[in-house]
């Protein structure tokens, strides 16, 4: 039994985990400074803060227009991760499936909100929304939000079925089983973590979005972003710190709960018959 040899310490890497190192302490260095001044005790965003409370949350969590704004934004990311998720499976179960002209344009019609600025389509969906009369209600906004929340739904849903073992789905037909019972009773329960993935950053896409709200919604029925945004205009003190840090905490749980599904899903998936001689 030879002994393991360790890797001599070259430069190279060294340089390299250095370069790791500044550009982790770049990306997550501004999310901990505003951790950090959430709990300021001083009345206006100071760095590093005299005093720290915990006021700001409470300001925050005890204020009626904050927790109406988060009722709207939870109510339009709950609406677009449904509307969302549903349709961009059945998408997908076509995508992948189907045999069918315009296959790639469909695909391209399904991406293209990915391509096209966000704020263009809100001016689009504005227009559309005003003249329906529409302009302020949570089915408008979750409308708007769907259309940016499908293409991610259809990727990663897309992604799934490319790696489903569709021998599985044919030993069901061929046991009797209708195709939308195969589909229900085998295809969707062997990629359910990748739909419950999807269905996840739907709602964080939906619930952290401010330009599609910033155009349809008005007051009275102002989601957490827009109520962010105005605020930003009328007073500067560390109540935005707090809010963006229960933001920070919100990505970081959908984040790592879709990071966790995806293992769980992956250690669950079957392996592929082999073959036997």
């Amino acid at each position: 039994m030879s002994a393991q040899r360790r890797r001599p310490w070259r430069p190279g890497r060294a340089a390299l985990w250095a370069l790791a190192g500044l550009g982790f302490a770049f990306l997550l260095g501004p999310v901990l400074i505003i951790i950090v001044v959430s709990f300021s005790g001083a009345e206006y965003l100071r760095f590093p803060p005299p005093t720290f409370s915990l006021r700001w949350y409470d300001r925050f969590f005890g204020g009626r227009e904050w927790r109406a704004a988060i009722w709207v934004s939870v109510q339009v990311a709950v609406l677009a991760t449904l509307i969302a998720t549903s349709v961009g499976t059945l998408a997908s179960l076509g995508l992948v499936r189907g045999r069918f002209r315009g296959k790639g344009v469909a695909y391209a019609l399904l991406l293209s909100p990915m391509i096209v600025p966000t704020i263009i389509t809100a001016i689009a969906l504005y227009f559309l929304f005003a003249g329906l009369g529409a302009i302020g209600s949570v089915l408008a906004m979750a409308l708007g939000h769907t259309v940016l929340s499908l293409p991610v739904v259809v990727i990663i849903v897309s992604a799934s079925l490319q790696g489903f073992d569709g021998r599985l789905e044919q030993a069901a037909l061929s046991l009797g089983a209708s195709p939308f019972v195969a589909v229900r009773r085998v295809t969707l329960p062997l990629i359910a973590p990748a739909v419950v993935s999807a269905a996840l950053f739907a709602f964080l896409g939906s619930f952290d979005d401010l330009l599609i709200p910033l155009f349809l919604a008005r007051i009275g029925s102002e989601t957490l972003t827009v109520r962010i945004w105005n605020s930003l205009h009328l007073e500067v003190d560390p109540t935005i710190a707090a809010v963006s840090a229960v933001l920070i905490g919100v990505t970081a749980a959908v984040v790592g709960t879709s990071g966790l599904l995806r293992v769980r899903g992956d250690g669950r998936a079957p392996a592929p018959p082999r073959a036997e001689v």
